[in-house]
């Protein structure tokens, strides 16, 4: 590959915590993902190195080598590299900062969602990481824009799965813990898992929530700990989050909306059954295996538990199969966007 131009990934924006964001960024967008692709990360400590290297490196790399890419697979690309049109390509996560701006806190607010906002009329090439972002992102982008899948392939990055592990049981009378994972946020609508865990309980189950996430803006932790049967776990390491999933029955997100809800997949690895908001994404990722519910309605939402929870074999079943159709589709994105990136080069060569 001598020769050829390369492709600069912002990573600026990975910090000490390692979420799905900074997951996505470094297995998808890695030399090894991309290779034989020519990757040079771009990376940056603290918020202030981060805004220099979004809004003044990236630029003048592209600036200095007029044939180099920038792939920004975390923030969106800053007003300034966003001016250098065909050669920045954005990942699109999800829509949220022009479609609920009442989730967003202040920084988001100020510095993302202009960014975001300018850079969706003015680039002409996306990466999405689903279906559903994809039909989001076109009602935004400038007519001719090119819009292509990249969705992430799922690995077991809590290492849970194991063959030897017994199937997960449960039956009447027994006590009934579910999980979620991520942050803890207004967007996420964890109150509402908390009012399923409350209308099991009503009806005689001893349920309990997990949550595991660092705690982020809005009033949303205060709330989950005064709730006795809700446990916050904090962000937590991934041997400690493998022993929270073996001992739940069922991972559970209720949130308002995602782009993907990549720790749905990942649970599945360890065989544990998910429920999940009835949102397009989620209809999308889960396909048959997961139990679509109604936020709003936790009785009913407690009554469909109760009714799948006695047969998590089942759902364990389900779940490899769909993690095997998953990550077939994710091998094959991963292959075209490379020979579409070697394309995109000779163009602007």
């Amino acid at each position: 590959m001598a020769g050829q131009p390369i492709i600069y990934v912002d990573e600026s924006h990975l910090g000490r915590f390692v979420t799905g964001l900074e997951r996505i960024t470094l297995e998808l967008f890695s030399q090894e993902a991309l290779a034989p692709l020519p990757i040079r990360p771009i990376r940056a400590s603290g918020t202030a190195r981060m805004i220099a290297a979004q809004t003044l490196r990236l630029p003048a790399r592209l600036a200095v080598d007029r044939h180099a890419l920038a792939l920004c697979p975390g923030f969106p690309p800053s007003i300034p590299l966003s001016l250098f049109g065909a050669r920045v390509i954005p990942y699109i996560h999800d829509c949220f900062l022009l479609t609920r701006p009442q989730d967003l806190n202040w920084r988001a607010r100020i510095y993302m969602a202009p960014a975001f906002a300018h850079a969706v009329k003015r680039l002409p090439w996306f990466l999405a990481n689903s279906e559903t972002t994809r039909s989001e992102l076109a009602r935004f982008v400038r007519p001719d824009a090119e819009i292509t899948l990249y969705r992430p392939r799922i690995r077991d990055v809590f290492g849970v799965a194991d063959p030897a592990r017994p199937p997960r049981v449960w039956r009447a009378g027994t006590p009934l813990r579910l999980i979620a994972i991520g942050t803890v946020e207004p967007r996420k609508n964890l109150a509402a898992s908390a009012a399923i865990v409350a209308a099991l309980r009503a009806r005689g189950i001893d349920a309990h929530l997990d949550i595991v996430g660092r705690f982020g803006w809005g009033d949303e932790t205060t709330a989950l700990q005064a709730d006795p049967h809700v446990t916050l776990h904090g962000y937590q390491e991934a041997e400690a989050v493998r022993a929270l999933i073996g001992s739940a029955h069922a991972l559970i997100s209720t949130s308002h909306d995602e782009g993907l809800g990549l720790t749905l997949l990942e649970a599945q690895h360890g065989g544990l059954d998910v429920i999940a908001s009835d949102l397009p994404v989620f209809r999308e990722v889960l396909g048959a295996s997961g139990l679509l519910v109604d936020p709003a309605r936790p009785g009913e939402a407690a009554d469909a538990i109760i009714a799948r929870a006695g047969d998590l074999e089942r759902a364990a079943a389900l779940a490899a199969a769909n993690l095997a159709r998953w990550n077939a589709s994710a091998d094959q994105d991963r292959l075209a966007l490379v020979e579409r990136l070697q394309r995109h080069f000779r163009v602007l060569a």
